[in-house]
């Protein structure tokens, strides 16, 4: 296997001499990056991007084989559109068998081959005849007397690459040219392998009922090309995509780098678009191959927020006895706001995770949690759980049940009495909001503290604790099934 290696890295060397700086077929007009006058990215949420590369070339009269050069290796072929006055498309080719090593050996599974090998003590090279006959998993030739060998006993030399491989993925494309002369050309194609995401860090302030939120949008490119100084537009909302028969992926490659803008960058440009959100960047970018780059998206300051403990409840306990329901659950935090132009946003916000940072006594800031987002319109309101309180726990039992009237479980009705015991360890006072769910219809009796009807299946309580101490919740409530 190491000589296997050895041999397929010796035949990289030859093809790079033998194939760049691009393999150009006999009679090709070819395209490169060289020619490039500008190009333009639109990057869906789905893993799917619009491509629009235009370049200037030089196009003989007549039926010519036109190669695009340096396309995304993940195009989708049957999307893509030529635009170019005085040329007609007769016939394109997607070429996506890309010249490596293995590929070159698959091709000449059936035919001849040179075996060069070097004697190794006087150096001396002998030269041999062969046909591959398999090239999967390593190398089966035979030789011109008839024997068999496995692996490569020396180095293979190849009598040319087949027309079929090419170094870079390539769109060929047949076309009549209405005369000679230097055309300036755009191919649009639609592409997978382009992906973005929103993604957010907001700073708390010290009283927690403020922050700085900075948004940023994380692009990353897996589709073989790079695109250089593209102007760059971005769609939020879920598009819809007829599902693919079946899908075309290139070979993945895991190195990535992460390329960062300056903080202070302006916030990227938003408008709408069908019934989705365009954002787009004010000035070109370049997307290199095989990388992970972050422009800002916004940027704003002091943004009122509300801090809000939260213990839910369950259903389950409001149709059949139960005792102790549980003696220490935990108090989730959230925080809320409002996504409206008085609040220094009131930008549509695709979605995305946001990540909550506060600054300790030292001035450090500390990571306090994360919550995902949905695709956010103006004037809705952004709910963040950044975890659970150390400090607040709750304890719920239930004191009394009772079955009133009915004769099935279509039309019971129920009697439930519960306690729910909130300690606060904190040194300050704080309100716990109770939510509890209750299916059928449901009527509190009676009630240490005032219920509000959140829905037809919810009830809350807002329950002052005090510091270093408990608040008992008790309620009693009538349930008809």
């Amino acid at each position: 296997m190491r000589k296997l290696i050895c041999i397929l890295s010796f035949i990289v060397i030859l093809l790079v001499a033998l194939v760049l700086p691009g393999k150009i077929q006999a009679g090709e007009v070819v395209t490169t990056l060289d020619d490039q006058m500008g190009v333009a990215v639109t990057i869906y949420n789905q893993n799917l991007a619009l491509v629009k590369d235009r370049r200037r070339l030089n196009v003989p009269k007549g039926e010519v084989t036109l190669a695009f050069r340096e396309v995304s290796a993940k195009m989708r072929p049957e999307t893509a559109l030529l635009s170019a006055g005085g040329l007609a498309v007769i016939e394109q080719n997607f070429e996506f068998d890309l010249l490596t090593p293995e590929s070159l050996l698959r091709k000449y599974v059936g035919r001849q081959v040179e075996v060069i090998s070097q004697h190794p003590t006087t150096g001396a090279e002998t030269h041999h005849d062969a046909k591959v006959l398999s090239a999967n998993s390593g190398v089966v030739l035979q030789f011109d007397d008839g024997h068999i060998e496995t692996g490569v006993p020396g180095r293979l030399s190849f009598s040319g690459v087949p027309d079929n491989l090419r170094d870079r993925p390539t769109l060929t494309m047949i076309v009549d040219s209405d005369k000679s002369g230097t055309k300036e050309m755009e191919l649009s194609y639609l592409t997978g392998g382009l992906q973005w995401q929103a993604d957010y860090v907001a700073e708390l302030n010290a009283a927690e009922d403020a922050l700085n939120l900075s948004g940023w949008v994380t692009l990353t490119n897996k589709s073989g090309a790079t695109y250089k100084h593209a102007k760059l537009q971005l769609v939020a909302g879920d598009v819809h995509q007829v599902p693919a028969e079946r899908a075309f992926d290139n070979s993945r490659r895991q190195k990535m780098m992460l390329e960062a803008m300056p903080a202070t960058a302006p916030n990227m440009a938003q408008e709408d678009l069908f019934e989705y959100h365009l954002y787009t960047l004010g000035r070109p970018t370049t997307i290199a191959e095989n990388q992970r780059k972050q422009v800002a998206l916004l940027q704003a300051a002091s943004v009122p927020c509300e801090k809000e403990f939260l213990l839910p409840g369950s259903s389950y306990y409001y149709h059949q006895a139960y005792g102790e329901i549980g003696r220490k659950f935990t108090v989730g935090v959230f925080v809320t706001i409002e996504n409206c132009k008085k609040n220094h946003l009131g930008l549509p916000l695709p979605k995305g995770v946001v990540r909550v940072y506060k600054e300790d006594s030292n001035g450090s800031l500390q990571f306090v949690g994360e919550d995902k987002i949905d695709h956010t319109p103006e004037n809705e309101t952004i709910r963040l759980k950044l975890g659970d309180a150390f400090d607040l726990t709750a304890a719920k039992k239930q004191t009394d049940f009772k079955k009133i009237g009915g004769d099935s479980r279509y039309n019971y009705i129920y009697e439930a009495a519960f306690e729910v015991k909130l300690k606060n360890a904190k040194k300050r006072a704080v309100e716990i909001k109770v939510v509890e769910p209750i299916s059928g219809d449901w009527e509190i009796l009676t009630e240490s503290l005032n219920h509000k009807k959140e829905s037809s299946r919810a009830v809350s309580w807002r329950v002052p604790v005090p510091a270093k101490g408990e608040t008992i919740l008790s309620y009693r409530v009538r349930v008809k099934y």
